[in-house]
Protein backbone atom coordinates (compact mmCIF):
# COMPACT_ATOMS: atom_id res chain seq x y z
CA UNK A 1 0.00 0.00 0.00
CA UNK A 2 1.36 3.42 -0.94
CA UNK A 3 2.18 5.83 1.87
CA UNK A 4 0.04 8.83 2.67
CA UNK A 5 2.08 11.95 1.95
CA UNK A 6 1.89 15.39 3.56
CA UNK A 7 3.58 18.61 2.48
CA UNK A 8 4.52 21.04 5.27
CA UNK A 9 5.12 24.60 4.03
CA UNK A 10 6.53 27.29 6.35
CA UNK A 11 9.45 29.70 6.20
CA UNK A 12 10.17 29.09 9.89
CA UNK A 13 12.29 25.97 10.50
CA UNK A 14 11.06 25.73 14.09
CA UNK A 15 7.41 25.52 13.01
CA UNK A 16 8.15 22.93 10.32
CA UNK A 17 10.03 20.79 12.84
CA UNK A 18 7.19 21.13 15.34
CA UNK A 19 4.62 19.97 12.79
CA UNK A 20 6.80 17.11 11.50
CA UNK A 21 7.44 15.79 15.01
CA UNK A 22 3.74 15.91 15.89
CA UNK A 23 2.79 14.03 12.73
CA UNK A 24 5.48 11.38 13.06
CA UNK A 25 4.68 10.75 16.72
CA UNK A 26 1.02 10.03 15.91
CA UNK A 27 1.28 8.64 12.37
CA UNK A 28 4.46 6.52 12.08
CA UNK A 29 3.51 5.47 8.54
CA UNK A 30 3.20 9.00 7.18
CA UNK A 31 5.50 10.39 4.50
CA UNK A 32 6.43 14.05 5.05
CA UNK A 33 7.82 16.53 2.54
CA UNK A 34 8.68 20.12 3.40
CA UNK A 35 9.15 23.46 1.64
CA UNK A 36 10.58 26.72 2.98
CA UNK A 37 8.09 28.92 1.12
CA UNK A 38 5.20 28.88 -1.33
CA UNK A 39 7.43 29.05 -4.40
CA UNK A 40 9.37 25.93 -3.39
CA UNK A 41 6.12 24.16 -2.57
CA UNK A 42 4.74 25.05 -5.99
CA UNK A 43 7.78 23.50 -7.65
CA UNK A 44 7.47 20.32 -5.59
CA UNK A 45 3.74 19.97 -6.23
CA UNK A 46 4.29 20.38 -9.97
CA UNK A 47 6.43 17.25 -9.89
CA UNK A 48 4.52 15.13 -7.40
CA UNK A 49 1.06 15.81 -5.88
CA UNK A 50 0.52 14.95 -2.20
CA UNK A 51 -2.44 13.82 -0.07
CA UNK A 52 -2.50 16.83 2.30
CA UNK A 53 -0.96 20.31 2.44
CA UNK A 54 -0.25 22.13 5.72
CA UNK A 55 0.74 25.68 4.85
CA UNK A 56 1.66 28.93 6.57
CA UNK A 57 -0.03 32.11 5.29
CA UNK A 58 2.71 34.73 5.52
CA UNK A 59 5.84 33.70 3.60
CA UNK A 60 8.32 35.43 1.28
CA UNK A 61 8.15 34.93 -2.52
CA UNK A 62 4.72 33.26 -2.57
CA UNK A 63 2.20 33.47 0.26
CA UNK A 64 0.01 30.64 1.51
CA UNK A 65 -3.05 32.26 -0.02
CA UNK A 66 -1.32 32.52 -3.41
CA UNK A 67 -0.23 28.89 -3.20
CA UNK A 68 -3.77 27.83 -2.31
CA UNK A 69 -5.19 29.76 -5.28
CA UNK A 70 -2.66 28.12 -7.60
CA UNK A 71 -3.41 24.63 -6.22
CA UNK A 72 -7.13 25.01 -6.88
CA UNK A 73 -6.33 25.83 -10.53
CA UNK A 74 -4.45 22.53 -11.02
CA UNK A 75 -6.46 19.44 -11.98
CA UNK A 76 -4.30 17.19 -9.78
CA UNK A 77 -4.63 19.45 -6.72
CA UNK A 78 -8.20 20.75 -6.93
CA UNK A 79 -9.55 18.50 -4.19
CA UNK A 80 -6.38 17.91 -2.15
CA UNK A 81 -7.04 19.00 1.47
CA UNK A 82 -5.30 22.31 2.15
CA UNK A 83 -5.01 23.38 5.81
CA UNK A 84 -3.83 26.93 6.48
CA UNK A 85 -1.62 27.17 9.59
CA UNK A 86 -1.89 30.83 10.44
CA UNK A 87 -2.29 33.61 12.93
CA UNK A 88 -4.55 35.51 10.54
CA UNK A 89 -7.89 34.99 12.24
CA UNK A 90 -9.56 38.23 11.14
CA UNK A 91 -12.91 37.81 9.38
CA UNK A 92 -11.65 39.30 6.10
CA UNK A 93 -8.74 36.85 5.96
CA UNK A 94 -10.97 33.88 6.76
CA UNK A 95 -13.38 34.87 4.00
CA UNK A 96 -10.48 35.29 1.55
CA UNK A 97 -9.19 31.80 2.29
CA UNK A 98 -12.64 30.21 2.10
CA UNK A 99 -13.27 31.82 -1.26
CA UNK A 100 -9.91 30.51 -2.48
CA UNK A 101 -10.87 26.97 -1.47
CA UNK A 102 -9.20 26.34 1.90
CA UNK A 103 -10.19 23.09 3.63
CA UNK A 104 -9.52 24.09 7.24
CA UNK A 105 -7.46 26.29 9.56
CA UNK A 106 -5.06 25.74 12.44
CA UNK A 107 -4.48 28.88 14.48
CA UNK A 108 -1.06 29.73 15.86
CA UNK A 109 -0.05 28.88 18.49
CA UNK A 110 -1.37 25.33 18.37
CA UNK A 111 -1.04 22.22 20.50
CA UNK A 112 -0.15 18.74 19.21
CA UNK A 113 -3.69 17.63 19.94
CA UNK A 114 -5.15 20.43 17.80
CA UNK A 115 -2.78 19.59 14.95
CA UNK A 116 -3.56 15.87 14.98
CA UNK A 117 -7.31 16.45 15.22
CA UNK A 118 -7.29 18.68 12.14
CA UNK A 119 -5.07 16.31 10.15
CA UNK A 120 -7.24 13.29 11.03
CA UNK A 121 -10.36 15.16 9.99
CA UNK A 122 -8.88 16.27 6.66
CA UNK A 123 -7.57 12.80 5.79
CA UNK A 124 -10.85 11.20 6.85
CA UNK A 125 -12.80 13.46 4.49
CA UNK A 126 -10.34 12.66 1.69
CA UNK A 127 -10.68 8.92 2.31
CA UNK A 128 -6.98 8.60 3.23
CA UNK A 129 -7.14 8.12 7.00
CA UNK A 130 -7.78 4.38 6.92
CA UNK A 131 -4.79 3.86 4.62
CA UNK A 132 -2.60 5.81 7.02
CA UNK A 133 -3.85 3.89 10.06
CA UNK A 134 -3.28 0.57 8.30
CA UNK A 135 0.35 1.41 7.55
CA UNK A 136 1.30 2.11 11.19
CA UNK A 137 1.75 -0.18 14.22
CA UNK A 138 -1.62 -0.24 16.06
CA UNK A 139 -0.10 0.50 19.46
CA UNK A 140 1.26 3.82 18.21
CA UNK A 141 -1.99 5.18 16.83
CA UNK A 142 -3.97 7.89 18.54
CA UNK A 143 -7.73 7.28 18.75
CA UNK A 144 -9.17 10.64 19.71
CA UNK A 145 -12.54 11.70 18.30
CA UNK A 146 -12.81 14.48 15.75
CA UNK A 147 -13.34 17.94 17.14
CA UNK A 148 -16.08 20.22 15.87
CA UNK A 149 -14.95 22.41 12.99
CA UNK A 150 -15.01 26.14 13.66
CA UNK A 151 -13.50 28.66 11.28
CA UNK A 152 -14.36 31.35 13.81
CA UNK A 153 -12.07 29.81 16.40
CA UNK A 154 -8.91 31.06 14.71
CA UNK A 155 -6.15 32.57 16.81
CA UNK A 156 -3.51 34.96 15.49
CA UNK A 157 0.31 35.22 15.66
CA UNK A 158 3.66 35.59 13.88
CA UNK A 159 6.95 33.99 14.69
CA UNK A 160 10.50 35.25 14.50
CA UNK A 161 13.94 34.29 15.81
CA UNK A 162 15.12 36.17 18.89
CA UNK A 163 18.52 37.47 19.85
CA UNK A 164 19.52 36.83 23.45
CA UNK A 165 18.85 39.95 25.45
CA UNK A 166 22.01 41.65 26.61
CA UNK A 167 22.70 44.91 28.37
CA UNK A 168 23.14 46.59 25.01
CA UNK A 169 19.79 45.30 23.71
CA UNK A 170 17.51 48.21 22.89
CA UNK A 171 14.49 48.30 25.22
CA UNK A 172 11.46 50.16 23.90
CA UNK A 173 9.21 52.16 26.18
CA UNK A 174 7.00 54.11 23.81
CA UNK A 175 4.00 52.94 21.85
CA UNK A 176 2.97 50.12 24.13
CA UNK A 177 6.42 49.02 25.28
CA UNK A 178 7.62 49.31 28.85
CA UNK A 179 11.01 50.58 29.94
CA UNK A 180 13.25 47.87 31.38
CA UNK A 181 12.70 47.61 35.10
CA UNK A 182 15.61 48.59 37.30
CA UNK A 183 14.51 46.03 39.86
CA UNK A 184 11.93 43.31 40.32
CA UNK A 185 9.38 45.49 42.12
CA UNK A 186 9.15 48.17 39.41
CA UNK A 187 8.84 45.46 36.76
CA UNK A 188 6.09 43.78 38.72
CA UNK A 189 4.29 47.05 39.24
CA UNK A 190 4.44 47.74 35.52
CA UNK A 191 3.22 44.29 34.59
CA UNK A 192 0.32 44.39 36.97
CA UNK A 193 -0.86 47.82 35.86
CA UNK A 194 -3.53 46.28 33.63
CA UNK A 195 -2.53 48.37 30.61
CA UNK A 196 -1.16 45.34 28.71
CA UNK A 197 1.89 46.39 26.70
CA UNK A 198 1.61 43.06 24.96
CA UNK A 199 -0.08 39.70 25.07
CA UNK A 200 1.65 36.34 24.93
CA UNK A 201 -0.58 33.67 23.43
CA UNK A 202 0.22 30.08 24.34
CA UNK A 203 -1.59 26.83 23.44
CA UNK A 204 -2.93 26.72 27.01
CA UNK A 205 -4.12 30.34 27.23
CA UNK A 206 -3.13 34.00 27.04
CA UNK A 207 -0.94 36.11 29.33
CA UNK A 208 -0.52 39.88 29.49
CA UNK A 209 3.13 40.90 29.45
CA UNK A 210 5.54 43.80 29.64
CA UNK A 211 8.15 44.07 26.90
CA UNK A 212 11.36 44.69 28.78
CA UNK A 213 13.66 44.72 25.74
CA UNK A 214 13.24 44.23 22.01
CA UNK A 215 15.49 43.40 19.06
CA UNK A 216 14.98 42.03 15.55
CA UNK A 217 15.55 38.51 16.86
CA UNK A 218 13.90 38.37 20.26
CA UNK A 219 11.83 40.04 22.95
CA UNK A 220 12.49 39.93 26.69
CA UNK A 221 9.15 39.73 28.49
CA UNK A 222 7.92 39.92 32.07
CA UNK A 223 4.75 37.95 32.94
CA UNK A 224 2.90 37.15 36.15
CA UNK A 225 2.77 33.54 37.29
CA UNK A 226 -0.69 32.06 36.98
CA UNK A 227 -2.67 29.02 35.90
CA UNK A 228 -0.94 29.14 32.52
CA UNK A 229 2.76 28.44 33.04
CA UNK A 230 5.09 29.15 30.09
CA UNK A 231 7.18 26.15 29.00
CA UNK A 232 10.62 26.29 27.39
CA UNK A 233 10.50 25.55 23.61
CA UNK A 234 6.72 25.99 23.56
CA UNK A 235 5.42 27.69 20.42
CA UNK A 236 3.67 31.02 21.03
CA UNK A 237 2.45 34.24 19.47
CA UNK A 238 3.31 37.71 20.76
CA UNK A 239 0.73 40.41 20.06
CA UNK A 240 1.99 44.00 20.20
CA UNK A 241 -0.35 46.97 19.95
CA UNK A 242 1.22 50.16 18.62
CA UNK A 243 0.49 53.85 18.25
CA UNK A 244 -2.71 55.86 18.27
CA UNK A 245 -4.25 53.69 15.56
CA UNK A 246 -3.76 50.65 17.82
CA UNK A 247 -2.00 48.74 15.04
CA UNK A 248 -1.40 45.15 16.15
CA UNK A 249 1.67 43.15 15.22
CA UNK A 250 1.44 39.37 15.57
CA UNK A 251 4.83 37.75 15.90
CA UNK A 252 5.28 33.97 15.79
CA UNK A 253 7.98 32.37 17.87
CA UNK A 254 8.86 30.10 20.76
CA UNK A 255 9.92 30.42 24.39
CA UNK A 256 13.70 30.14 24.52
CA UNK A 257 14.10 30.67 28.27
CA UNK A 258 11.91 31.09 31.34
CA UNK A 259 13.31 32.24 34.70
CA UNK A 260 12.08 33.71 37.98
CA UNK A 261 12.47 37.48 38.02
CA UNK A 262 13.46 37.38 41.70
CA UNK A 263 15.93 34.92 43.29
CA UNK A 264 13.26 33.16 45.32
CA UNK A 265 10.89 30.19 44.76
CA UNK A 266 8.01 32.49 45.72
CA UNK A 267 8.71 34.93 42.89
CA UNK A 268 5.40 36.12 41.47
CA UNK A 269 6.99 37.29 38.20
CA UNK A 270 8.71 35.40 35.41
CA UNK A 271 11.16 36.67 32.80
CA UNK A 272 10.61 35.06 29.40
CA UNK A 273 12.89 35.17 26.36
CA UNK A 274 10.71 34.97 23.27
CA UNK A 275 12.52 34.06 20.03
CA UNK A 276 11.01 35.18 16.73
CA UNK A 277 10.90 32.55 13.97
CA UNK A 278 9.27 34.35 11.04
CA UNK A 279 11.58 35.65 8.34
CA UNK A 280 8.84 37.62 6.63
CA UNK A 281 10.37 40.92 5.32
CA UNK A 282 7.23 42.86 6.26
CA UNK A 283 7.46 41.78 9.88
CA UNK A 284 11.18 42.52 10.08
CA UNK A 285 10.48 45.96 8.66
CA UNK A 286 7.78 46.49 11.26
CA UNK A 287 10.16 45.57 14.07
CA UNK A 288 12.86 47.84 12.64
CA UNK A 289 10.49 50.79 12.58
CA UNK A 290 9.30 50.02 16.09
CA UNK A 291 12.84 49.92 17.46
CA UNK A 292 13.82 53.07 15.53
CA UNK A 293 10.77 54.89 16.89
CA UNK A 294 11.74 54.05 20.44
CA UNK A 295 15.33 55.14 19.79
CA UNK A 296 14.24 58.45 18.29
CA UNK A 297 12.13 59.17 21.35
CA UNK A 298 15.09 58.39 23.59
CA UNK A 299 13.39 55.56 25.40
CA UNK A 300 16.33 53.18 25.09
CA UNK A 301 18.48 52.73 28.14
CA UNK A 302 22.16 53.57 27.56
CA UNK A 303 24.37 50.62 26.61
CA UNK A 304 26.80 49.37 29.20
Amino acid sequence: MSKVSVLVVDDATFIRDLVKKGLRDHFPGIQIEEAINGRKAQQMLSRQPVDLILCDWEMPELSGLELLTWCREQDSLKIVPFIMVTSRGDKENVVQAIQAGVSDFIGKPFSNEQLITKVKKALHRAGKLQALMSSAPPKMLSTGSFANDSLAALTGGNAAVVKPAAKAAAPVAAAGFAKPAAAAKPAAASASGGRGQGQLRLPGGNMDCVIKALSLKEALLVVRRGEVLPQVLESAVLDLEQGEAAETARLNGYLHAVAALEPTPASEWLQVTFKFVDRDPQKLDYLSRLIARGSAQKHFSPGA
